[in-house]
């Protein structure tokens, strides 16, 4: 008999060789009062789907469709079922799962005949989908070697799927099906189509939204929140990477093979320099023009996008104009410790927009725009007070000042300062390339592994610290930078087509050393998975100004 420990109530029971986890949770499920119901597990540490069968001593914690790898089973199974149901009505379509947007997805159709979606269409797959869920379909894992799991994909038209499998370097692949349809993908699914009760499915921009459960009460869908900015800097991206043929991992790891690393670097290099190019014309135009000239830059971003090297180029394009930029640190406006809001930990909420004394700072804004000479705080980090040093900072005729920081864009910074002597940049590493055409890579997964890596690097923290900390960071993320996002006069993707190659051989070591007798090695394990899935590429050919230099070390930029 096994002796499984069930982490949600700390109980153990004895069971029998080969018992599933769906059989587990039914014996524990009186006893866990969980609030929502459970999609997947979790066994020492490691994401499992509930058919998953034990064979020795495990500890086991359930979990419901809420954030993290629950909420990953829901959603990629829910995808399962879209793609079914339009290859149902629509044999030898095509649909493409792109990224998040609007707290749902957002989906590519094309139909074999090449005539466009209607809403027609979208309605008909919707019900489909609700006739497969309504049949509690079972989804069906199956464990083949790699050259079979190929065979099955070619067969089917998988272009996309063939080249991820062919250049994986694996010697077996799970693929699954449902009915008679085949997919891939590269995490557990729900045990049957019965278990996904909410979601949506309706038309956007050009194709569709489908959307999810919220992810703190997954009885309900997720709000949609309209963002035709951030739809826009996405669609620009993936129409970059149709021109350059590289849409998913195997296209990349496909060119890789060719020995074009180093072209992809270059042109990936130089469509973010033309960006930045574009973005100080236009603040030079604005400055110079007669009525309300610009005067100031505010840049926002979520973290490790890649925001103070951005700056650091954005200075060199802005000085090529003939303009003097003076970068201004919110830092030094932080309220002093012992005046810092708190979370509901009793921790200090360091990213909270009281923790800036905003009020002060505005006043100096507005002060040094009108030309007058100020002195400037400096923070102490270490006694965690405000210090007057006797910095003072006057402006030339020729200088446009810059805010770099979490709260730049939040109105209450500079409410009382004219927007049209504001210029506003939103920074972020957007994604767009995919595993697959049904297999997306989250925007945040591209951010936590540069945070992981550079956090490493400098020594402040191990991936175990940075993977604990990602929560808090998200949730910040989304009260204090992401409802200001689309306010911005400018978006820019710091992403790279081949950033996922070069950031493997840093990640591999820093991941591998994350315990697996802890919490983290569940994120560490799922990242290491994925990343696997491109082959390497050394940094040496990363220019030395490139923002990947903010994460692996090397930047010519003193930070």
């Amino acid at each position: 008999m096994l002796q499984i420990r069930c982490k949600n109530n700390n109980i153990t029971k004895s069971f029998p060789e080969g018992t599933s986890l769906l059989d587990v949770y039914q014996e524990f499920a009186e006893e866990l009062h969980l609030p929502y119901p459970v999609v997947s597990a979790k066994v020492n540490n490691t994401p499992q789907g509930l058919k998953f069968r034990l064979y020795q001593n495990r500890d086991v914690e359930f979990l419901d469709a809420r954030e993290g790898s629950g909420h990953r089973v829901y959603v990629r199974s829910l995808c399962f079922v879209f793609y079914k149901a339009t290859q149902d009505l629509f044999p030898g379509s095509k649909l493409f799962i792109e990224h998040t947007i609007s707290r749902g997805y957002f989906c590519n159709f094309k139909k074999r005949s090449n005539e466009p979606l209607t809403n027609e269409d979208i309605d008909n797959i919707k019900q489909r989908m609700q006739e497969i869920i309504d049949l509690d379909m079972p989804f069906r894992r199956n464990e083949a070697t790699t050259e079979e799991a190929i065979r099955v994909f070619a067969e089917r038209g998988f272009a996309d799927k063939v080249k991820l499998l062919e250049t994986s370097g694996q010697i077996y692949s799970d693929y699954y099906m449902l009915g008679d349809t085949a997919d891939y993908y590269y995490g557990p699914l729900v045990p049957s189509a019965g278990y996904l009760k909410v979601w949506g499915l309706e038309p956007f921009h050009d194709g569709m939204l489908l959307r999810v459960p919220d992810w703190y009460d997954p009885t309900k869908l997720a709000e949609k929140v309209d963002m035709p900015k951030t739809f826009e800097l996405f669609s620009e991206k993936t129409r970059w990477d149709i021109i350059m043929r590289l849409s998913n991992a195997g296209d990349v790891n496909k060119a890789v093979l060719k020995g074009h690393a180093s072209e992809l670097i270059q042109v990936s290099e130089a469509l973010q320099e033309k960006k930045i190019v574009q973005i100080a014309e236009e603040i030079e135009r604005r400055y110079h023009q007669e009525k309300d000239p610009l005067r100031l830059i505010l840049i926002t971003g979520p973290s490790s996008s890649g925001k103070t090297t951005f700056c650091k180029r954005l200075s060199v394009q802005l000085l090529a104009c003939g303009l003097r930029p003076y970068s201004f640190s919110t830092d030094d406006y932080f309220v002093n410790r012992v005046d810092t809001p708190k979370l509901p930990n009793g921790d200090y909420d360091f990213d909270n927009i009281e923790t800036v004394d905003y009020h002060l700072m505005e006043e100096h804004l507005t002060r040094l725009m009108k030309g007058e000479r100020v002195e400037i705080p400096e923070y102490n980090f270490v006694t965690g007070k405000r210090e007057w040093n006797g910095k003072k900072v006057k402006l030339s005729n020729d200088s446009v000042l810059i805010i770099e920081g979490i709260h730049a864009l939040n109105p209450l910074l500079t409410k009382e300062i004219d927007d049209s002597a504001k210029f506003k940049i939103y920074i972020s590493a957007l994604t767009s390339i995919s595993l697959d055409d049904h297999n997306w890579i989250p925007v945040r997964d591209n951010r936590l592994l540069r945070r992981i890596i550079r956090d490493y690097n400098k020594g402040a923290f191990t991936a175990r610290e940075t993977i604990s900390q990602w929560k808090n960071v998200c949730e910040a993320e989304d009260k204090w930078i992401f409802p200001y996002q689309e306010t911005a006069d400018v978006m820019f993707n710091s992403a790279l087509n081949i950033e996922f190659a070069v950031l493997r051989p840093h990640a591999e070591i820093i991941l591998s050393s994350v315990p697996k007798n802890c919490p983290e090695y569940e994120e560490a394990h799922r990242l290491l998975k994925f990343i696997h899935y491109f082959i390497p590429v050394s940094d040496k050919e990363i220019p030395p100004t490139s923002i990947m230099r903010e994460f692996v070390g090397g930047s010519s930029f003193k930070y």
